[in-house]
C-alpha cells in the first residue's frame, strides 16, 4: 500500500513473492478456489517483476515462494505501509497469518519502522485499505473488521482513516484505487459505486472519480518513480485482460500507462494491489 497521491514520495523499491506449486490446486490454496495453470501464473508473476523492475525503475527484492502458504504471493494483504512505517496486518484468515513472518523482516531489512497488530480481536487485509495521499480508506468487509480500521488510525495519525462498507465479498481495492493524485477510480458494479459514494461524503477533498465498466480494472497501482524528471505511471490491468475497460484508462492522461495480465493469478483471488508492496519513501541503509 502507500502508493498513490500527492502525500507520497517517490517509489524506490517494490516488494514481491514467488508463485508455489501449492497455489496450482483449489484445494491447496483454500475452499472455494478453482485449480489455476501454475506455468501462466509464474509467467504473469514474471512479467510483473520485470515490469516494475525494469519499466518503473524500481528495485525488485523478490521473497522465495513458500509450499506451506499458497497464497503468500498475494503479500499485498500482509502489510500496510506509508513513508517509513509499515503496519503489519493480521489476515482474517488463521491459515494467512504465517504469511507476514517473511514479509516482516524484510521489511524490517530494509530500515522501515515495524508496527505490529497486537490485538487478537482485529483483522485486517492489506487490500482493504486504500491511501490517496492525503487520507485513508478502510473497508470493513469479509476481511477486515473496525478494530482493524481502528488500528490504521493509531498507527497514521498524521492522516485522516474513514472506513467505507463493503457490501460484496471483495476487498476495497478489488473494485477501487488511485488513477491519479486526484483521481479515484471504480469498478460499475454496485459495491464498488456504492464505496465511492461513501468516500465521496466522508472527505474533504474534491477527488475527480472514473467509472470503468470492470471492477477489477480499478484495482490498479499508482505511482510516482524515483527517477527525477519521469512522468508517473499506472501500473493496470491489461495485455488482453479486461478489454471492456482499456478505452477508459485512456481518458487518466496525466499517467504512463503501464498494462500487465494477471488473469490466472485472479483465479486465487489476486488483484495487483496484492501482488506487490511498493515503498514510497527511500529506505534507511
Amino acid at each position: 500500500m502507500g502508493t498513490s497521491g500527492e502525500g507520497l514520495g517517490r517509489c524506490t523499491h517494490a516488494l514481491i513473492r514467488g508463485v508455489p506449486e501449492s497455489l496450482a490446486s483449489g484445494e491447496g490454496a483454500g475452499a472455494g478456489l478453482p485449480a489455476l495453470d501454475l506455468a501462466k501464473a509464474q509467467r504473469e508473476h514474471g512479467v510483473l517483476g520485470g515490469k516494475l523492475r525494469q519499466r518503473l525503475g524500481l528495485q525488485l527484492l523478490e521473497l522465495p515462494p513458500e509450499e506451506s502458504l499458497p497464497l503468500g504471493t498475494l503479500l499485498g494483504d500482509t502489510a500496510v505501509i506509508q513513508g517509513d512505517t509499515a503496519l503489519i496486518t493480521r489476515p482474517w484468515s488463521p491459515a494467512r497469518r504465517p504469511e507476514v513472518d517473511g514479509v516482516r523482516k524484510a521489511l524490517q531489512d530494509l530500515g522501515l519502522r515495524i508496527v505490529e497488530m497486537g490485538d487478537e480481536n482485529a483483522t485486517l487485509d492489506g487490500t482493504d485499505v486504500l491511501f490517496t495521499g492525503r487520507e485513508f480508506f478502510v473497508g470493513l468487509s469479509k476481511w477486515t473488521n473496525h478494530r482493524g480500521a481502528e488500528i490504521v488510525a493509531d498507527t497514521f495519525r498524521d492522516f485522516a482513516v474513514s472506513t467505507v462498507p463493503v457490501s460484496s465479498p471483495s476487498h476495497l481495492r478489488s473494485f477501487c484505487g488511485m488513477g491519479g493524485p486526484h483521481t479515484v477510480v471504480a469498478g460499475s458494479g454496485d459495491a464498488a459505486q456504492k464505496a465511492v459514494r461513501a468516500m465521496a461524503v466522508l472527505t474533504d477533498h474534491p477527488y475527480a472519480s472514473l467509472t470503468l465498466p470492470d471492477d477489477a480494472a480499478a484495482d490498479c497501482l499508482f505511482l510516482r518513480p524515483g527517477l527525477p524528471g519521469v512522468p508517473p505511471f499506472l501500473l493496470h490491468r491489461g495485455g488482453g485482460d479486461l478489454p471492456n475497460s482499456q478505452e477508459a484508462l485512456q481518458k487518466l492522461s496525466d499517467v504512463t500507462l503501464v498494462p500487465v495480465s494477471c488473469s490466472e493469478l485472479e483465479k486465487a483471488g489476486a488483484g495487483l494491489s496484492s501482488l506487490c508492496l511498493v515503498l514510497s519513501t527511500r529506505p534507511h541503509s
